[in-house]
């Protein structure tokens, strides 16, 4: 009878946390915080109730939330808006990282009094940015595309290099005998070289197997995909290779292909996201003992504010030096470093190798996330707007119309946005040339759906669904391609995405900013 008590206690617990989690997206979106600040929050208030104080199982959900996290961002992010600030972002997440590293991690030395091995320790935990933090704030604001798209890519190309930092460290402080500069390049290499092989390897692998299999139930999509995710980030790490570039790369093969069920994918990754989030926080919150903050508030609070003033935009600025952006651009890529999902992770790993600081740097790391969210996170929104770096757009409108999958038949129903410069644009349906069993069954404009005939004319910005056999993907791939214009810009190629379609997505259009607290 106790059992069944204690049991129910503990579901009910659980279904709150999820319902004050949902509800604190709503406040979190209209006072400019990012949700992470009442997950931590409620955290805190059932430590007085819950004793909790497992590390492993704290590093554990945190990496499977990671996971999650990658996996979402990578497969909402399109190659054509990340190419052109590629580069940057990626000497964001190393030469950026480098630096912050090192400014904190003589601040901590000096601060923390502890070794200058344990100084840089800390400096690596909290090097990385968190995207989930980020758009969590950024997502009901038309941030200029350039600076989402850098920060997008930053967050999910950082992670690797804190982590390998941050095991490095740990290994040195234990062993500071057995590590020589040279070697730890060529690690550091190795990591990166078999994260990227293995993320595009089961990438590749993942989309052919996901789009030949036929289940019954299409809800099985969503659970394979995040299942190859996972073992993406398995086999890697198993091999010794970067598990977090690994996910967030076969994601972005997932992401930038023809892919059954995309959306039902997605969805389902928004939703499962979210609920890691709201665990890993929440657990952060009960790891942390109220009564041993007050001792280091005024180091946290330094820290803090050494990071978000100096370590930060000293890494901006010196890792694109040789880049096109703007002083002011680069004010707002500094001061959008928040701290969060990641940090949390790589603070558990002291802990668990029993080193000294463990305890303590678990509690500045949470000071630090906890004051990064609240100041910067309720102030980068009106300092993006003050320094006139949004952009003058719509927000896309909600699905009004959902179509059924078509399960183990031979036909599929497919989406394409049309752009400017389709051979398509102002042409009848009648007069597309499509092959004979395909049929244009709607045609979303704008805010409307249009029942198509023969002789609706195509228009820019339509989205169209297509019913056909799945033979005749190709075909109908030709009949929206673009003209042939050799002195224009490239453009995207027309992108069909069958399966279970979201009407009023664009899938090749530059990716809006994501709902409030998607997750990077």
């Amino acid at each position: 009878m106790e059992l069944t008590a204690l049991t129910s206690s503990i579901i009910i617990l659980l279904a709150s946390l999820l319902l004050i989690g949902v509800f604190a997206t709503k406040f979190s979106s209209r006072f400019g915080l990012p949700a992470l600040v009442f997950f931590i929050a409620a955290g805190m208030i059932l430590s007085n109730f819950l004793y909790f104080d497992n590390a492993f199982i704290t590093q554990l959900v945190g990496t499977f939330a990671l996971i999650v996290i990658l996996f979402e961002g990578g497969m909402q992010t399109k190659f054509i808006t990340i190419r052109p600030i590629l580069p940057a972002a990626l000497s964001l997440a190393t030469v950026g990282v480098l630096f912050t590293t090192a400014i904190i991690g003589v601040s901590a030395m000096l601060i923390l009094n502890v070794p200058l091995a344990d100084g840089l320790l800390f400096g690596a935990i909290v090097g990385s940015t968190d995207a989930a933090a980020v758009f969590s704030v950024l997502g009901g604001k038309n941030i200029k595309e350039r600076l989402t798209s850098t920060l997008e890519a930053e967050s999910g190309s950082n992670d690797p290099m804190a982590v390998f930092l941050t095991v490095t460290l740990i290994e040195w402080i234990q062993h500071p005998e057995g590590h020589n500069l040279l070697r730890l390049v060529f690690s550091f290499v190795m990591e990166m070289g078999l994260g990227l092989l293995f993320g595009l390897l089961l990438g590749w692998i993942s989309v052919k197997v996901i789009n030949r299999i036929n289940f019954d139930s299409s809800g099985l999509y969503p659970v394979m995909a995040i299942a190859f995710a996972v073992l993406t980030y398995g086999l890697t790490s198993a091999l010794h290779g970067s598990g977090l570039l690994a996910v967030y790369v076969m994601a972005l093969v997932l992401g930038n292909s023809d892919l059954t069920y995309r959306q039902s994918i997605l969805q389902f990754n928004k939703g499962f996201g979210w609920i890691m989030q709201i665990t890993m926080f929440t657990l952060l919150g009960l790891l942390v003992f109220p009564g041993e903050l007050p001792a280091i508030m005024l180091h946290g609070l330094a820290l803090s504010l050494i990071l978000m003033f100096i370590a930060r935009p000293v890494g901006v600025f010196a890792s694109t030096l040789l880049t096109k952006f703007s002083f002011k651009e680069k004010l707002v890529l500094s001061w959008a470093g928040l701290r969060g999902a990641v940090p949390i992770v790589l603070a558990t790993y002291p802990l668990i190798s029993g080193l000294p600081d463990g305890r303590m740097f678990f509690n500045v790391v949470f000071f630090v996330i906890l004051t990064s969210a609240l100041i910067q996170g309720a102030t980068i929104t009106p300092f993006a707007v003050k320094l006139g770096l949004v952009d003058e757009r719509s927000e896309q409108s909600h699905s009004l119309l959902e179509l059924v999958s078509l399960g183990k038949t031979k036909s599929e129903i497919n989406h394409i946005h049309v752009h400017a410069g389709m051979v398509s644009v102002g042409e009848e349906i009648r007069n597309l040339n499509l092959p004979p069993n395909v049929l244009v069954t709607a045609v979303i404009r704008g805010e409307d759906i249009v029942t198509p005939t023969g002789n609706t004319v195509i228009q820019e910005g339509d989205t169209l669904y297509i019913l056909g056999p799945k033979a005749d993907r190709e075909r109908i791939k030709k009949v929206f391609r673009f003209r042939e214009m050799p002195l224009a810009p490239a453009t995207p190629e027309p992108e069909l995405i069958p399966g279970h379609p979201e009407p009023g997505k664009v899938d090749n259009s530059p990716p809006m900013p994501p709902d409030p607290g998607d997750t990077d």
